[in-house]
């Protein structure tokens, strides 16, 4: 019996792959569900599984550490909300990975590549994951942003990075303002910056970064300080003057 552990910090997201998988792979056995990246890796050395679906995003340790520390034969399928720099890097070392949301139709695929793989010998399986993941951690800050997981009360919704007006960071965690209301996530500012595109999102204060997609427009007030309105945001967001030299050409 083929054996599986399914590794991911948000609970519901796990239950939902499980169920999936279940419903697709009636044969599989889910013998771990993880919720941050060191306990995955501890209980792949400990379980030995044939797969591990691991979140790229965790805490403690990413998909990414959690994969390199894999000494067995575990096979690897990538969650991720990453864009089209991490799926060609999983493609090209013919690696499976599930994009989030995680439809039924493209986990059925996984399903059907995984049980071919898993017929064949895992002679290339490391070589081809170790290329993989050298080639997605030698990127400077890692794979940009299309998706990111909020939070908004007891929901979480896994949001289109455009549909984001702007992050600011608010005590322990950073606001989210969307197009769909205003949700919290943990990352900090100071990782987002690294992680979005640098074309489509400044930095414009060393709390908030913007989408300039939904820049309405600027003013200065009397002593010259910069404010930005956001298309459907009331509020206007204040620019440092660190980051007023952004502005200059606009």
């Amino acid at each position: 019996m083929t054996r599986a552990l399914i590794a991911d910090d948000e609970p519901h997201l796990s239950q939902y792959l499980r169920d999936q998988l279940l419903a697709l792979w009636p044969e599989l056995q889910i013998v771990h569900l993880s919720r941050n990246g060191v306990d995955a890796a501890a209980r792949i050395a400990e379980l030995e599984p044939d797969l591990a679906f691991l979140d790229i995003q965790m805490p403690g340790l990413s998909g990414l550490e959690v994969a390199q520390g894999i000494e067995g034969d575990t096979r690897v399928v990538f969650v991720t909300a990453f864009d089209a720099y991490a799926l060609q890097a999983f493609e090209h070392a013919a690696l499976d990975y599930v994009l989030k949301p995680v439809s039924t139709e493209r986990l059925a695929k996984t399903v059907a590549r995984l049980k071919e793989a898993l017929a064949r010998p895992a002679a290339a399986g490391g070589e081809g994951l170790a290329a993989a993941l050298r080639q997605l951690t030698a990127a400077p800050g890692g794979p940009q942003l299309r998706y990111i997981l909020a939070g908004q009360g007891a929901t979480t919704r896994n949001l289109d990075v455009a549909e984001v007006r702007f992050f600011q960071a608010d005590d322990k965690y950073t606001v989210v303002a969307s197009s769909h209301g205003e949700f919290l996530i943990r990352t900090p500012i100071t990782e987002l910056v690294s992680r979005l595109d640098p074309g489509q999102f400044w930095q414009v204060h060393r709390s908030t970064i913007v989408n300039l997609a939904w820049l309405e427009g600027t003013r200065r007030d009397e002593t010259s300080r910069l404010f930005l309105r956001m298309r459907g945001h009331a509020a206007e967001l204040p620019v440092s003057r660190a980051y007023v030299h952004l502005f200059k050409a606009l």
